[in-house]
């Protein structure tokens, strides 16, 4: 014990689990599946950590047969509330992959689910390691980054019915769905159906901010229908408001009485299902430091760190604006995430002077009463924290339940999607052969011609003189003094002039073409006109515009162009740009369709050609002279 910002450094006593009564190991695996008598929907959980997402399957009518994590205090927190097999392995590794493989091979497994970690997939973490590997001799196959790899090549060997992957936000946002749009388009090529959604935990039942990307995939039938949102939250309340209140400056306990004071709500009573009678588990906490009391006791849930009285801070409020925050009865709790195994200033308790207890956090991600932790209490906390909200996992396994009397075709589900990819791309193709050249990615699109469809993006000129001014330059790839002249010659505004002379520092200069990436901050290109310079040379990027956010939303038949551009609406572009070396010629085809055909009003819908995929398309009939329409 020792002293650590004035609180006493205690550990609490570690908690030690035995396997559940109906583990078994791998080499007990073929009498487990004997003893279950068939009958059952198997699931294999990768990446399981404690089981937030088994226990998802589990409600949503599969029976786990493995759960594979490469920490031990979560599967031995796994081995203890789940039957089957709690394999430890890091599947990072091949050998690993072929070892699972071999231990499932008596199985037919129906489901595989998991969360592959997801740090690496920023483009931040992916330019890291492309500058170690160049500059260090890193392994380029960096083993973090293989995670995702390992999902889909477990995938792929298993040939399960359904797949389910579950992960933070940032895993799509963070690399313009890179990761997701490559295993979506290699499922689909498998004769999966996929389907990709940003789904709120709250809306399931989850009493807390949570927003979370979810990846499913069928190959027995184009299906995926989603339980009806709940219209109103789960309050902290409903959620631990039913718990023992902790004498002030009390710590808890593994094992305190249980009596609640009040009627219990749903959710607590569910929450309560399976636990002893009487008694509560794990209702334990830090100790807090006596000026930290006097914070709390002076916060409100819309206190800032900023507002707390300057001689009681020991952080700069300037760098640790939400360094507190106290949680409201009424409220959603804020997000549950691995950081409260470190400090819980997050999660300050409505009313008492403290943080939230292990029990309480377990509580606002849904695990019930229950279940069990294993290890000291900030390995609890940092298990509930990575977990996924079992009543998150259920709505979304839900959807992938099998549909009866359907069985999966025996060479595979043809998406509907894949066909749109197709038809756009060749459409793509055709027009870039034509008159549309600069408009899409390809070998006669020299960045120079990119340069000058970007700087001229936001000038709102018409295509015709748009065509003039790229017919200057069409058989060049440098930017000579005459060309620059008949360029500016050939602006058909003071405003279009003004924008051309802006790649003047490219005139006669040999170096900057070297390094194409360079050419942008050498021209001064607003964000958006580096987007579109980068998409045309053929970078694999979403170009998040309104234009294309809107063929995508009306494909899907959606209002995502409206509301919710940079989430949903990205969601909505992910099918239709796919994957592959084509990925950036579909994305700059949206553009165009965008631009010229499918306008907000009056969309030109007999010359798209994606009309025969587009549930609110415009459709005339000549014959009789009547049109049918749907809202733009």
């Amino acid at each position: 014990m020792g002293e650590h910002y004035g609180v006493p450094l205690e550990r609490s006593d570690y908690l030690k689990l035995g396997p559940h009564e109906k583990s078994c190991t791998p080499e007990g695996f073929q009498q487990w599946l004997d003893d279950l008598g068939g009958g059952e929907r198997l699931a294999v959980d990768l990446f399981s950590g404690a089981g937030g997402l088994s226990l998802g399957l589990k409600r949503a009518g599969w029976t786990v047969a493995a759960a594979v994590d490469f920490d031990q205090r979560a599967l031995e927190t796994h081995a203890a509330n789940f039957p089957g097999m709690s394999l430890h392995m890091d599947l990072g590794d091949p050998s690993e992959r072929d070892r699972l493989v071999q231990i499932l091979e008596p199985a037919k497994i129906d489901l595989v689910a998991g969360g592959p970690p997801c740090q690496p997939f920023s483009r931040a973490g992916r330019s890291k390691i492309r500058s170690l590997v160049e500059k260090h001799g890193r392994d380029p196959e960096d083993r973090r980054r293989e995670l995702w790899v390992a999902y889909l090549d477990l995938v792929k060997r298993i040939r399960p019915r359904a797949v389910l992957m579950e992960n933070v936000p940032d895993m799509g946002l963070g690399d313009d769905f890179f990761v997701i749009r490559t295993i979506e388009q290699e499922l689909e090529d498998l004769g999966y159906a996929t389907q990709v959604r940003l789904a709120d935990a709250w809306n399931y039942g989850v009493p807390q901010h949570r927003k979370r990307l979810i990846l499913l995939a069928r190959n027995d039938v184009e299906k995926f229908d989603w339980r009806s949102p709940q219209q109103s939250w789960t309050t902290l309340s409903d959620a631990i408001g039913d718990l023992p209140k902790l004498p002030d400056g009390n710590k808890g306990a593994r094992s305190l009485p249980y009596k609640s004071s009040k009627k219990l709500g749903v959710f607590a009573t569910e929450m309560r299902d399976g636990a002893p009678e009487g008694l509560v588990w794990d209702h334990m906490t830090r100790a807090v430091r006596d000026d930290d009391r006097e914070i709390f006791a002076l916060m409100s849930s819309s206190t800032l760190y900023s507002e707390v009285p300057e001689q009681l801070r020991r952080y700069k409020a300037d760098h640790f604006t939400d360094k507190y925050k106290k949680l409201d009865w009424s409220e959603l709790s804020r997000t549950i995430t691995a950081h409260i195994a470190k400090d819980g200033y997050w999660y300050i308790h409505p009313e008492q002077l403290r943080t939230l207890t292990v029990r309480e956090a377990a509580r606002v991600q849904t695990f019930p009463d229950s279940f069990r932790f294993a290890g000291v209490r900030s390995d609890a906390f940092r298990q509930i924290g990575n977990a996924v909200p079992p009543f998150l996992g259920e709505a979304a396994a839900e959807v992938l339940a099998p549909v009866e009397g359907v069985a999966a075709p025996a060479d595979g589900l043809k998406p509907r999607w894949r066909d749109v990819r197709n038809d756009l791309t060749a459409w793509a193709r055709k027009r870039r052969a034509g008159d549309d050249w600069y408009h899409l990615p390809g070998e006669q699109l020299a960045p120079l011609h990119a340069a000058v469809v970007a700087v001229l993006a936001g000038s709102k000129i018409r295509s015709g003189p748009l065509a003039e001014i790229l017919a200057v330059i069409k058989r060049f790839k440098r930017l000579s003094g005459p060309m620059y002249a008949g360029l500016l010659a050939a602006a058909p505004t003071d405003t279009t002039q003004k924008r051309l002379a802006r790649l003047q520092p490219l005139v006669d200069s040999p170096a900057a073409w070297r390094k194409p990436s360079d050419v942008p901050s050498l021209v001064g290109m607003k964000p958006g006109e580096d987007s579109l310079y980068r998409l045309l040379t053929g970078e694999d990027l979403l170009l998040v515009g309104q234009g294309p956010l809107r063929v995508a939303a009306r494909l899907n038949d959606s209002t995502a162009h409206r509301v919710n551009r940079l989430s949903d609406g990205r969601v909505n572009l992910v099918k239709i740009v796919g994957a592959g070396e084509d990925a950036p010629l579909r994305m700059a085809a949206l553009r165009l369709i965008g631009s010229s055909i499918c306008h907000d009003i009056e969309p030109v819908c007999s010359a798209c050609p994606l009309k025969a995929y587009c549930p609110q398309k415009t459709v005339t009939l000549f014959d009789d002279e009547l049109e049918i329409a749907a809202a733009p």
